[in-house]
């Protein structure tokens, strides 16, 4: 061989390196065999050295161990083995066969070829055991380099059959030759059996290896497959099949859901965080005492450290989440960082293969064909790659999302069951729920952004400077015009979000409206007032809409300059660049690789602006987060436990504070163990905070505080979980059966439990929803005696309860012969009656103690206690035997003059207002659907028991227990009539014109396109200006068009679709205001609000933007397909078979990732609500101890939440890399068939290359706003299903025209044997009562609960409809005319007095029919005039929502008012029960008596002496008349039911 070989690889080869005649100016290329050897050799294993580095991470960072030998990793083991022993051959054969004696000389190849090799497999060798020891079941680096490998070796082949070839030739020609061929033959078969054995580890690297025997989390057998997946799998996220094919079959359900990674679960996950976190508040402080190690996983417990700090630490700053996030998950964002560099790089590596293409083309067969083979197939695999890398991308970035968000939720739950009640003043319960709901989510969705703050740039300077080697300086032109969007985006984006602000103003305001409506619906209906309310709510609503058609204008005026964008751009670039210089002339090459740069530039210049708002948002996040976690916490040490003390509890001059002033100073407290201890003392004496202070929940300035023992705490405000009663009461610990029964019956609960639907395993909605104050209190209570602690803290645990009860409950519990008479107990009380029971009393008044002892010194003392007792009795809250029983004991004691004659005033005063029914009485079918309890006058609670009743009754009149009906979540897909509803509501005519003008805009694109084609290919150009610029001016023209009817097909859609949504709301609303009142019964208001709101949201903001993203996706892949298949009409060949592909990856994505999301929607809200739940909460749970026990459920919660979140993510993914593969054969074949299909047009094939290009985002976008159409239509679907609900009789009828204008004239009012029930397939309720009131008659309606009271007016308003028998009002029926004729005739002042929120005249007058001094008459009348107009605005004095700043007095006569106003001949009065006290009470009957005297008077009774001057009583009982006569004449008879009743409210 000549020694004159140039490079140093030809010397280390002994042959040419690389020959490029023999590569790449030939028909038929291929590589020296020295190149074979060393470059495709070695750059594998340089590869894997590089990334070694990786599979040792893994090692480390599994979780499992020791993965049994099997078939799999014993024949990597042994084909490895077979690798090194043929490199170690190699090496010796080349020693001995070259060099020193032989005539072929030894090279350099020879010995260090063999040596590379050798190393590399012997480093994977010694990875086979290792990944078996460390559980490791797949790596990546191995199955590449193997890929990298098998696949770079395949040229050799090649050469190497071919010299065998040749070899065989020479020898069998009969010339005797003398060369020696032994060492050649030798490599022939050392090769092959080499390339064999990588063939054969690259099969073998396909699949993973088999389960570890030791794993640290138990794999159930639900796993998920992804753990033992092998790469191959993984990358192509072929795993997820089984699930796709699942959700395709039937719809997912929960249990198809498979468990959670480890790695992303909390109890992985938060140790980590917890570390960095309490590194990072160390730092913060100065003395670095205290060194903690690394956060241990004890029992599951996880401990964050308190920013605040010990008193001592002086502190630097505040502790930030940012740092510790960055420590935490920044190794996986980094990795991530670097695909995303991978992939960046690739987008630009195809413009340049596509100038290859053209370039091909335009050489018309002066080239060989392989090499336009080659540039299709490198487009193919460069976007290939790059799919693949971008799926694995976003993979780890939502993995990162994820793991913050957990981290997140989980640091703010923690954080939440400690923060100090002066932190928790400073914050609403809503706005620390948004911190886990808005602000930790915000986090997730950034993540997958964030690397566009480098990347984007990177993007754009790529371009540019890819742009200025085809264009030169012009490309400053084009860049120019996409500055200057940037900003005028920036404008309408800020118009835009002015709108939103105003909209969501609007939008609230219509659902606090909606929601007066409906929670006073009754009351609407019983006035005949809903047109009123319904224009009031329409009126709003028109706002709203003009409000979103301006935003509309906007968002087409931003979709017109983005769709003008490219276009604008590359126009002007263009210009420029023909207009600068003669010389510069449009060519395909420079044409077509400038159209695809622009349109990469598109993106990155998109993303800043969102990006940058999105970061700021953020920042503001993370500001709030960090600002709640560094609040100040309790102090753990404020209470001691110090048994040697002499008592259980005790305070020794302890001064607290609510965190601003001093509550209370000089406490002393002791109580003796199992003694019972009372405070006692005004409203706001701080007797509740002597309670919390021995919780240590307030601020310890001084003194000290000492429990020893366990404790249990019944707070003031009962606290319930969402869960069952049974669950309420074991609070966490094991149900054992006696001790339970035993809780329940000494808490009075046997019956309650009874009554409910499913007994103590019926659950309780949240904040106790379902339940009455009182029950609640009770299984407060019995939570507190069930846990059988040492040290009892009752807070005021009688006020919600009647006195029959309380009595009960003091006997059987607290009381010296009850439950926990060996307890230590501290009560709370307002009740004087069990004081003479208690061991001691302490009288606590303005924050002091100041008297203690037991009742009889306190009643001797004359001190503040007897006043208490004084003013206490003057509220008239007792029931009459108590006050005998206090009565005796304080006549025992002493001789008090002034307390006695309390007393008997006291008593007095409880007789006259004792019931007309034994037990509570008002029945909860009653008008109102409200209450009012044994205890009529409620001063301290605004609870009464009467929902309980109305539990009983509902009860009785459910067919099967349950009374809610329950909301059909919707599965499977969406009817068509659906959408053909939707699209009549739009209207024909839109859709028609959106559908054309988008079509149109299309064809504009095209044709700008193919213009473009036209202008490259034009040789004569280059010396024609005029031609030119004729070229130039069409373009422009086209474009103009294009902008036009894209700016028309946006306004036509956004006009189109806010036309429909604004007639389905008022469609909606008119039927909701025209349902039977039965259907406010059985729907809960949030369900029909959350149609009215989020549904109708639904189709104000997110349909028009769906609906316009796939119209405009759908017309680009069309447009796709048409420009490929012009250029190479075979294309039309390859659509069929890939739009197969295409819609079996859609219609299988649809089905699993619509029920993914709803699983994944439903499982998000109970992490949120079990924290508003725990954050109201968190001093019981403090109290009980139990905070661990939470924080556990909390993180199952948000585990739960990521079993459903994680398969809609790769989802997502699955779907992604299998369009992308579907748009990347397109890109195959368009430019294979360029290509091959000797296209001579290079204009065009350049354009069916650039069109193909862009295809697979495309393809992408369409698919998943599709799928999001299809999960949003359901709102459509929804608002459908209550616009087709049943509807009462119609409002008004011809044939009441007719009727006088002040009918009814007289008042006769008449039932003939009249039925009725509350709903179908109910009992009745009036069973054919029949009666005749004479016009001008008063009245009066007694009977029990239950017996039909509240049925006969709600049938005299037909608000329930007859089921037998007619009513009839001056002898017409009033079943024949309209509601609102009849509804409007008739005057009611129901149970409740209802207001709504809106000045005080619209309360009175909502149609604004009457004059001023007809309301300021009528106001005198109802004693309003002087409270009227003491305030400053008078009649338009603001109402709040509810009637919350008027007492329930003054509602009261509000009502009257309205009353007066309406002044018609029939009146229909119920009586209130609870709400008003004597003196009003007194100035109604008398307004009545005086201003009503012509007016036929019906009133519902509940005291007996307010009817005892009527001219009539019916008695009622079970729904038929007893007694019908004049009160004299029933009282008379000693036998009649109204005399017993009068007896027992002792009026006779």
């Amino acid at each position: 061989m000549a020694d004159d070989t140039s490079s140093p690889m030809d010397r280390f080869c002994g042959s040419t390196f690389w020959n490029a005649t023999e590569t790449w100016y030939t028909n038929d290329p291929d590589f020296t065999p020295c190149f074979e050897q060393t470059a495709l050799v070695w750059t594998p294993c340089a590869f894997y050295w590089a990334f070694v580095i990786f599979d040792f991470y893994y090692l480390k960072a599994s979780l499992d161990r020791n993965i049994p030998w099997n078939k799999l990793n014993v024949s990597k083991a042994l084909v490895n083995l077979g690798l090194l022993v043929i490199t170690a051959l190699d090496l010796i054969m080349a020693l001995v066969k070259k060099g020193g004696d032989s005539e072929l000389p030894l090279y350099d190849l020879d010995v260090w070829g063999p040596i590379i090799k050798f190393a590399t497999f012997l480093l994977l060798f010694i990875f086979i055991p290792l990944n078996r020891k460390y559980g490791v079941q797949t790596t990546g680096c191995q199955f590449i380099f193997w890929f990298l490998l098998t696949v770079l070796s395949i040229p050799r082949c090649r050469t190497e059959v071919r010299l065998d070839a040749e070899r065989q030739k020479i020898l069998n020609s009969q010339q005797p030759s003398e060369q020696d061929f032994s060492w050649e033959e030798y490599q022939f078969v050392s090769f092959f059996i080499f390339f064999t054995f990588t063939s054969i580890m690259l099969i073998l690297n396909c699949f993973a290896d088999g389960m570890p025997r030791q794993t640290k989390y138990q794999r159930g057998e639900n796993e998920i497959p992804e753990l033992s997946a092998s790469f191959l799998s993984r990358i192509t996220y072929q795993w997820f099949d089984k699930m796709a094919l699942k959700g395709y079959r039937n719809p997912l359900e929960e249990k198809d859901l498979w468990d959670l990674r480890p790695q992303d679960s909390c109890s992985e996950v938060m140790p980590i965080f917890a570390h960095h976190w309490n590194q990072n508040v160390r730092k913060n402080y100065k003395n670095k005492a205290r060194v903690e190690p690394k956060a241990q996983f004890s029992n599951g417990n996880v401990t964050f450290e308190n920013p605040h700090g010990e008193k001592n630490g002086r502190k630097k700053g505040m502790a930030s989440i940012m740092p510790p996030i960055y420590k935490s998950f920044g190794g996986v964002f980094l990795f991530g960082a670097l695909m995303k560099l991978f992939t960046d790089t690739l987008t630009f590596a195809q413009p340049q293969v596509l100038s290859l293409i053209i370039s091909f083309v335009e050489a018309q067969d002066a080239e060989p064909e392989w090499k336009g083979i080659l540039y299709a197939v490198l487009l193919f695999v460069l976007a290939a790659a790059q799919t693949f890398i971008l799926g694995q991308y976003f993979h780890r970035m939502f993995i990162v999302g994820l793991r913050i968000r957990t981290a997140l939720i989980n640091a703010i739950y923690r954080k939440a069951l400690r923060i100090s009640n002066s932190t928790k003043k400073e914050s609403t319960v809503g706005e620390i729920v948004n911190l886990m709901a808005v602000d930790a989510q915000r986090f997730m969705e950034l993540t997958t952004y964030l690397n566009m703050i480098w990347s984007a740039p990177l993007q754009i300077g790529l371009a540019l400077y890819f742009l200025w080697q085809q264009l030169g300086p012009s490309v400053l032109a084009g860049l120019a015009v996409m500055i200057i969007l940037i900003p005028v985006n920036g404008v309408i984006a800020s118009r835009i979000k002015t709108y939103q602000i105003r909209q969501m103003k609007y939008k609230d305001e219509r659902v606090k409206l909606m929601n007066e409506v409906l929670s006073g619906i009754k009351v609407l209906k019983l006035y005949a007032w809903e047109p009123s309310f319904e224009k009031q709510v329409l009126d709003i609503r028109d706002k709203e809409i003009a409000t979103l058609r301006s935003t509309a204008y906007l968002n087409a005026g931003t979709s017109f300059l983005w769709s003008c964008a490219p276009f604008l751009v590359s126009l002007v670039t263009f210009a420029t660049y023909v207009l600068i210089d003669e010389n510069n002339v449009l060519d395909a090459t420079k044409t077509f690789v400038s159209l695809s740069l622009f349109n990469i530039l598109r993106f990155p210049l998109t993303m800043l602006p969102m990006l940058i708002t999105n970061l700021v948002q953020t920042q503001v996040s993370v500001n709030r987060i960090n600002k709640f976690l560094n609040s100040e916490e309790l102090d753990p040490n404020s209470v001691l436990h110090d048994s040697s003390k002499p008592h259980p509890m005790s305070i020794e001059n302890g001064e607290f504070s609510w965190g601003d002033e001093i509550t209370l100073r000089n406490i002393n407290i002791e109580v003796k163990k199992g003694s019972l201890v009372a405070l006692v003392g005004t409203v706001g004496s701080g007797k509740s905070s002597v309670v919390q202070a021995f919780l240590g929940e307030m601020e310890k300035l001084a003194g000290v505080v000492n429990t020893v023992g366990k404790l249990a705490y019944v707070p003031q405000q009962a606290w319930i979980q969402n869960a069952t009663v049974r669950d309420n009461i074991l609070f966490g610990q094991t149900y054992d059966r006696k001790r339970y029964n035993k809780v329940i019956d000494a808490c009075a609960l046997r019956a309650d439990i009874d009554i409910l639907s499913a007994g103590d395993l019926t659950e309780i909605g949240e904040k106790g929803i379902n339940l009455s104050g009182g029950q609640k209190q009770r299984i407060s209570l019995a939570r507190a005696v069930y846990s059988d602690a040492d040290l009892y803290l009752l807070d005021d645990p009688l006020s919600a309860v009647d006195a029959h009860v309380g009595k009960h409950i003091f006997e059987e519990v607290i009381g010296p012969k009850g439950i926990l008479a060996r307890k230590s107990r501290v009560l709370v009380t307002h009740g004087v009656t069990f004081l003479p029971q208690v061991d001691s009393i302490y009288v606590i008044k303005m924050g002091e103690i100041s008297e203690s002892g037991t009742f009889d010194q306190l009643v001797k003392n004359k001190g503040a206690f007897a006043d208490f007792i004084i003013q206490h009795l003057q509220e008239g809250n007792e029931e009459e035997e108590e006050l005998n029983q206090i009565k005796r004991q304080i006549s025992s004691t002493a001789d008090v003059p002034e307390l006695l004659g309390t007393v008997e005033k006291a008593i007095k005063l409880a007789r006259t207002e004792s019931l007309s029914d034994s037990i509570s009485v008002t029945s909860a079918d009653s008008l109102m659907g409200g209450g009012g309890s044994l205890r009529r006058r409620t001063k301290r609670q605004d609870s009464h028991d009467s929902v309980a009743s109305a539990a009983s009754l509902k009860k009785k009149q459910e067919v099967e227990g349950k009374l809610i009906e329950t909301e059909k979540s919707q599965t499977g897909g969406v009817e068509f009539a659906v959408y053909k509803h939707y699209i009549k509501s739009v209207g024909i005519f839109l859709s028609v014109a959106t559908l054309v003008l988008n079509f149109v805009f299309q064809a504009f694109q095209i044709g700008s396109n193919l213009w473009l084609t036209q202008w490259a290919n034009d040789q004569n150009v280059a010396n024609d200006t005029g031609l030119r610029d004729m070229y130039l001016g069409v373009y422009g023209a086209f474009g103009f068009g294009q902008g036009l009817c894209n700016y028309g097909a946006a306004i036509s859609l956004f006009t189109a679709t806010l036309h429909a949504s604004s007639r389905v709301f008022h469609r909606l609303f008119n039927n909701i205001m025209h349902c039977p009142s039965e259907f406010f019964d059985t729907t809960p208001k949030g369900r029909i609000l959350d149609r009215c709101s989020s549904d109708v949201n639904c189709l104000d903001l997110v349909m028009p933007l769906n609906i316009r993203m796939v119209m405009s996706t759908a017309f680009q892949v069309l447009a796709t397909i048409v420009v490929i298949s012009l250029s190479t009409p075979i294309f039309l060949a390859v659509i069929v078979p890939i739009a197969f592909l295409y819609y079996f990856a859609q219609r299988f994505y649809v089905a699993t990732s619509r029920q993914l999301m709803r699983l994944e929607s439903v499982s998000r809200s109970p992490i949120y609500s079990h924290f508003s739940e725990t954050v109201t909460g968190a001093s019981t749970i403090r109290a009980y101890n139990v905070g661990d026990r939470f924080i556990e459920e909390s993180d199952a919660k948000v585990d739960k939440n990521q079993v459903c979140k994680y398969p809609s993510v790769i989802a997502n993914r699955w779907l992604a890399i299998r369009l992308e593969m579907v748009g990347n054969l397109i890109i195959l074949f368009a430019s294979l068939f360029a290509v091959l299909g000797g296209q001579t047009n290079p204009g065009l094939v350049g354009l069916s290359v650039s069109y193909a290009l862009q295809v697979t985002q495309t393809l992408n976008w369409l698919v998943r706003m599709s799928s999001d159409i299809e999960t949003n239509i359901v709102s459509v679907e929804r608002i459908k299903e209550y616009g087709e609900t049943k509807q009462e009789a119609p409002w008004e009828l011809e044939q009441d025209k007719n009727k006088p204008k002040n009918w009814p004239q007289e008042g006769r009012v008449e039932f003939q044997n009249f039925q009725v029930r509350y709903r179908e397939g109910l009992d009745l309720v009036l069973r054919g009562v029949s009666f005749n009131i004479q016009g001008g008659e008063k009245v009066g309606i007694v009977g029990r609960t239950g017996a039909g009271k509240s049925s006969l007016t709600l049938a005299l308003f037909r608000i329930i409809e007859a089921a037998g028998g007619r009513i009839s009002i001056d002898g017409v029926d009033i079943a024949s005319m309209g509601l609102h004729m009849l509804r409007s005739r008739l005057t009611i002042i129901p149970q409740d007095p209802v207001l709504f929120s809106g000045s005080l005249r619209i309360n009175l007058d909502p149609f604004e029919i009457k004059t001023d001094d007809e309301i300021w008459k009528a106001l005198e009348l109802s004693h309003l005039k002087s409270f009227v107009k003491s305030l400053a605005a008078g009649l338009n004095h603001e109402i709040a929502e509810g009637g919350e700043n008027l007492s329930v007095g003054q509602r009261q006569l509000v009502c009257l008012a309205r009353a007066l106003l309406r002044k018609t001949k029939v009146l229909v009065l119920d009586e209130a029960t609870a709400a008003v006290d004597l003196e009003t009470d007194d100035l109604i009957q008398k307004t009545i008596r005086t201003e009503f005297k012509e007016c036929t008077v019906l009133t519902i009774a509940h005291r007996l002496n307010t009817i005892l001057d009527s001219d009539k009583v019916i008695v009622l009982d079970k729904g038929q008349i007893i007694e019908f006569a004049s009160p004299t004449e029933l009282l008379d008879n000693p036998k009649s039911a109204f005399y017993s009743m009068a007896k027992d409210a002792n009026l006779v």
